[in-house]
């Protein structure tokens, strides 16, 4: 029985008991057309039992296009407006209601055709009222009081002779209302979709095809944890996870295999417990018909099912045929991440109701081609599909289930030797059990669906051109507008890496509040109150390094960066930046500092710990004049340059005239004051230089190639580790992370005179309630910036907070030195008139971008961590880039 069969409804003539509400089911997601005379009251039934957004009225459609409701003349164009209404609705999943005469064949065949477009359900609502009940309505109503009587009489035959064939016109539920007293007893109910299970979260084990292989579906499930029930022969008609997990099949439970009958009774024996879910596969689907007296070729493995069953009673025999009759095509579940079906389904079926969806649900789409097998080729629906949801399917056997666009297939061909698989839900885990044997000879081998493995499809520019809205698990809906887009898209095509070893993009960093301190722009007393009031007692502040924000993707080896990032023949790492350009233009300089870490994490221990053979880090690489030599030779070096030109002059000259008896004492004052701020600039920024291995630019190589540590040398300081293998490690608290980025920093092996690669990062725990610890904390911070240090970054100890109003708490906040913010406000930025105009800073739309580009980063590193496919991670990574061209002051 197909889906829409299950809701078939039989014309309703019954009229409710006096005094009673006569429920009227609805699906929650249809077309209702309203049908009835003029004066029937459809308008006021409408009103009653519908949201006035549901329905579209032909009369106001009317008025929309002519200004006259009643115009006649304009019904045509009225119409097209109204059936573009409705399809726009119908295909955003909305409920719509028509609410025009539909008395006429044609008007309605145009709705049944619209609803067949959109694979919703028609609904038919009659309303036969009294042809004089009809006539006193319309005579009432001052628009329509010289409506001719034969044209009530008109709509009344036009009734009359619809009634009979509504349902061979496609409407699969047909409630007909006779009177007034039936119209006014009447109540719509919305009814949930039968393959709408969006409440049920699981945790889920999807298995995939059985066919038959009893024994290995007993196999699975004791390795999926599940304990049986069995009857007195011994054969299993339950099984339940002590943990309260869900099974759900994925179909083809029968034919081919030794023992469908015993696939079948431990299945329907789960399912009718409530301890699993089934879908029907296209082996079910033509057992059910054979069951029903329907003329069948008993092929591709059915006559050895009919075999099997001729020995079973009656009873299982029929209780069989009941079972595969309920059974929906597709199931969307754990708040619609999560479609179950038996041969796929893009997204635009997804809680759909049609004949055109089941018949994808259980069979797929083919090209209308043959293969040199004989069999269909069968259309590459995953490799287009670009949907939210995870589709979990079976039907075409694989050698092994591989993720391909967020879509897996778990049928590998148990039946034909292969193994019998299963999916754990959310955890994404696989679990699989080998075949005992062959059962049945394939006529084709094994071929995996998944072009290049678990990457999916190429990067498509539809995936991040124009205005886009990216899903989060943490922030919800987050836009990127169409110019931002454009601005990403120019970087990462010309500049980044590949993007293959591009999984994320750090946020922007929160400054703290604007400090009211004497001489401070920013005071970490802002940052301690910022969290305090958020509820955050325990931060830790960390030492904020003289460098440029880094990316680091560390692999094992060439193996590890090959199965998970899809780089055959490329390197073992990356090193980025903050906007996904490599560090250096040698990629020798790269592979040496990733060789250097990769051989501190396994010093460490962390691939072991982590179970893991790839790491990604957050860290500063030193010092930052690697990367902004240009900036610094440009813009701050021509400043120092300009001032000790300038100002020993100026001073000469105005001391000499001091010493002539001149009154310059004011002036003198002045520009000595402003050329101290000067040399204290430049004193500033040349803390950020070091040489490299003797040499000033970027990316300096001794004569092999390899890079220079030590004193001048390049330094890294990693302050998180982002993800490991199937985990996102944005959760881990920050003292844990701290601890192992110590051991990370111990392990480094300094050459013979040298210091390390890797430095650490100095820290201080404050709790922002104790007045004390933050006086602590504040004194911290002077240490640090009393000799030009840049400041520090205030962090919560614990991950992923959120505050009482439910938001995402700022993962940190900057709290910069004041001689360093020379650097970014100018020399004189201290002096009390310039403080006093940079204290009216905004920083609300800074604050903004950096949660944002926080909660992309997060959808990042989770979409990587469970395994996703390159577009779905790409596209949170994408978006933090667009973010980044967002105007907003660069020196917060």
């Amino acid at each position: 029985m197909s889906d829409t069969d299950r809701t078939r409804q039989r014309r309703d003539d019954d009229s409710a008991a006096p005094g009673q509400r006569r429920a009227l089911p609805v699906p929650d997601l249809s077309l209702v057309v309203l049908i009835g005379a003029t004066g029937s009251g459809k308008s006021t039934f409408a009103a009653r039992n519908f949201r006035p957004t549901e329905v579209l009225s032909s009369d106001v459609c009317r008025g929309l296009v002519s200004d006259d409701e009643n115009d006649q003349a304009a019904s045509g164009d009225a119409f097209d407006v109204l059936h573009y209404i409705a399809g726009k609705r119908l295909a955003a999943g909305r409920l719509t209601v028509v609410d025009a005469t539909n008395v006429q064949s044609a008007a309605r065949t145009q709705l049944v055709k619209l609803a067949r477009e959109h694979d919703v359900l028609p609904v038919a609502v009659v309303l036969d009222m009294p042809e004089a009940l009809c006539a006193e309505r319309n005579a009432a109503r001052s628009d329509r009081a010289g409506l001719p009587r034969h044209v009530i009489q008109r709509h009344q035959r036009e009734l009359r002779r619809s009634l009979r064939h509504l349902e061979r016109e496609g409407f699969r539920k047909v409630h007909v209302l006779r009177g007034p007293e039936e119209a006014e007893a009447a109540q719509v109910v919305t009814e949930r979709r039968f393959n709408d299970l969006r409440h049920l979260t699981g945790p889920f084990d999807i298995i995939g095809d059985i066919h038959g292989c009893r024994a290995e579906l007993e196999s699975l499930l004791t390795e999926l944890g599940y304990a049986f029930a069995r009857d007195a022969s011994g054969r299993a008609v339950d099984a339940v996870h002590p943990e309260g997990r869900t099974a759900v099949f994925v179909g083809d439970l029968v034919d081919r295999g030794p023992d469908s009958p015993g696939v079948l009774r431990l299945v329907m024996g789960m399912v009718a417990a409530g301890h699993a879910l089934c879908v029907p596969g296209n082996h079910e689907n033509k057992l059910g018909r054979y069951l029903n007296g329907r003329t069948v070729r008993p092929t591709h493995g059915l006559a050895e099912t009919i075999e099997q069953l001729d020995k079973e009673d009656d009873a299982f025999r029929a209780e069989v045929a009941a079972f595969i009759q309920g059974l929906v095509s597709h199931y969307v579940l754990d708040g619609g991440d999560l479609v179950v079906c038996h041969a796929g389904l893009p997204e635009k079926y997804h809680g759909r109701t049609s004949g055109r969806v089941r018949s994808f649900a259980l069979y797929g789409d083919t090209t209308g081609e043959t293969d040199e097998f004989g069999l269909p080729v069968r259309y590459p629906w995953a490799e287009e599909y670009r949907g939210r949801a995870a589709v979990v399917y079976g039907h075409t056997p694989t050698p092994r289930a591989d993720w391909l666009n967020n879509t897996l297939c778990l049928d590998t061909g148990c039946v034909f030797g292969g193994a019998m698989t299963a999916l754990r839900w959310p955890e994404r885990e696989l679990v699989d059990v080998p075949a005992e044997r062959v059962w049945y000879e394939p006529v084709k081998p094994l071929v995996s669906e998944a072009p290049g493995g678990a990457d999916g499809r190429p990067l498509d520019l539809g995936d991040v051109a124009g205005r886009r809205v990216v899903e989060t698990r943490h922030m919800g809906r987050l836009a990127v507008k169409e110019e931002n887009a454009a601005a990403a898209l120019e970087v990462m095509s010309r500049f980044a890496v590949d993007p293959r070893l591009l999984p994320y993009l750090p946020p922007a960093m929160a400054p703290c509040a604007t400090s009211k301190e004497d001489g401070y722009l920013e005071h970490p007393a802002e940052a301690f109150a910022a969290y305090r009031a958020d509820g955050v007692r325990e931060v830790v502040c960390e030492e904020k390094h003289m460098g440029s924000r880094a990316v680091v993707l560390v692999c094992r080896d060439g193996n590890a960066a090959h199965e998970r990032f899809g780089v055959p023949d490329g390197p073992d790492g990356a090193l980025y930046t903050r906007t996904g350009r490599p560090f250096f233009d040698d990629p020798r300089t790269t592979d040496a500092l990733v060789g250097r870490l990769r051989d501190a994490v396994e010093k460490a221990g962390l691939w072991a710990e982590l179970d893991t053979d790839w790491l990604l880090l957050d860290a500063e690489l030193m010092p930052w004049s690697l990367k902004a030599t240009g900036l610094l030779r440009k813009q701050y070096a021509a400043v120092g340059a300009a001032s000790a030109g300038v100002f020993p002059g100026a001073l000469g000259a105005l001391e000499a005239a001091a010493g002539r008896g001149v009154d310059v004492t004011a002036l003198l004052a002045r520009q000595q004051g402003r050329a101290a701020d000067a040399a204290a600039f430049t004193a500033a920024y040349r803390r950020y230089c070091w040489r490299v291995d003797g040499t000033a630019g970027p990316g300096a190589q001794g004569p092999s190639g390899a890079v220079a540590h030590g004193p001048s040398g390049i330094r890294l300081a990693p302050f998180q580790i982002l993800a490991a293998q199937g985990r996102s490690l944005t959760d881990v608290p920050r003292t844990a992370q701290l601890a192992w980025l110590d051991r990370l920093v111990a392990a480094d092996a300094a050459p013979e005179g040298g210091s390390g690669l890797l430095t650490t990062t100095r820290r201080l725990l404050v709790d922002t309630e104790d007045a004390a610890s933050v006086a602590a904390g504040t004194d911290w911070w002077l240490g640090l910036t009393a000799d030009g240090g840049e400041g520090m970054v205030v962090k919560p100890v614990q991950a992923r907070l959120r505050g009482a109003d439910g938001r995402l708490v700022q993962p940190g906040i900057k709290c910069r030195g004041r001689e360093y913010l020379r650097i970014v406000y100018g020399p004189e930025y201290t002096r009390p008139e310039n403080l006093s105009r940079l204290r009216a800073r905004h920083l609300g739309h800074k604050r903004s971008l950096a949660l944002r580009e926080y909660a992309l980063g997060l959808e990042a590193l989770d979409r990587l961590a469970a395994g996703e496919p390159l577009w779905r991670v790409h596209e949170a990574v994408f978006a933090v880039l667009a973010l980044e061209s967002e105007p907003v002051d660069p020196r917060l």
